[in-house]
This record gives structure tokens, sequence and C-alpha cells, in this order.
């Protein structure tokens, strides 16, 4: 199975430092800041994200599973609110909005909420994995 790698730079201190994050496919790369994370700043945060990659796990398990269900989605546009709330994650609220050729209202809902619950972001964020750490000075 692949390894999928970012990166993350920072300098300096909390309030006051600045730094960078990195998508290893080089397909992104910004900055993020103090204010940016937890204000309302210029810059990138990890929680936009996080957003990212669930809305993308997400509209791709939902397009597996209606296809799956015989209902091949013509699109599918999801956004990811993540609501970071005393320096945690207190939520995150997917807005799906989908064309989807002949499927009702139920069985859509019931293809959404499988996706929200199987795709592999929504399971790491439920407490998942395993997180190791190697740390060194320089």
């Amino acid at each position: 199975m692949p390894v999928r790698t970012s990166e993350a730079e920072w300098e300096g201190d909390l309030r006051d430092g600045t730094g960078t994050m990195a998508l290893g496919s080089g397909a992104y790369e910004g900055e993020y800041s103090y204010v940016s994370r937890f204000e309302e700043g210029d810059g990138t945060n990890p929680e936009e994200l996080i957003g990212a990659a669930h809305a993308g796990c997400f509209s791709m398990a939902l397009a597996g599973n209606l296809a799956k269900a015989g209902h091949e989605p013509d699109r599918i546009h999801t956004q990811a609110h993540v609501h970071l709330e005393d320096g945690q994650i207190a939520r995150i609220v997917l807005e799906v909005d989908a064309d989807v050729p002949d499927i009702d209202d139920d069985e859509f809902r019931e293809q959404a909420e499988e996706a929200k619950q199987n795709c592999p972001v929504s399971q790491a964020l439920s407490g998942g994995p395993t997180i190791e750490l190697d740390a060194s000075l320089a």
C-alpha cells in the first residue's frame, strides 16, 4: 500500500512565528501562521487541509457507493466545514450536493451516511489510526 507524505516547517514562537506546509506530491505548498489558524488572516491552516482531505475522501467513497448501488453519479460536490473551538477540532460538517440520476432522497441519504462512516479519513478522524513519533534534535 502507498505511503503519502506531507511536511510542515515552523519558525519562531506560537504567536509571532510563521510556517509552511507542503504536500509530498508537490501539488500544494502554502504559508500558515497563528493569525491564519486561530483568527482570520491570510494563509492556510491544518484544519483547512484536513477539511479538503475529508471532502475529497467522502466524495470518492460516496461515488463508489452510489455506483455499486446502480446509481452512477454525474457530479458530487462536498464542502467540509471544520469547526475549531478552544484549540480543538470540535466537529466537521460535511455538506454535499450531488447530481445522481434515478435515485430518491432516502436512498441518497443512506449512501451518503455510509460514505461518511466508512471513508478512510472519517475513520482516521474518529480515533482510528495509531500515531507514531520519531523525534530528534538537529
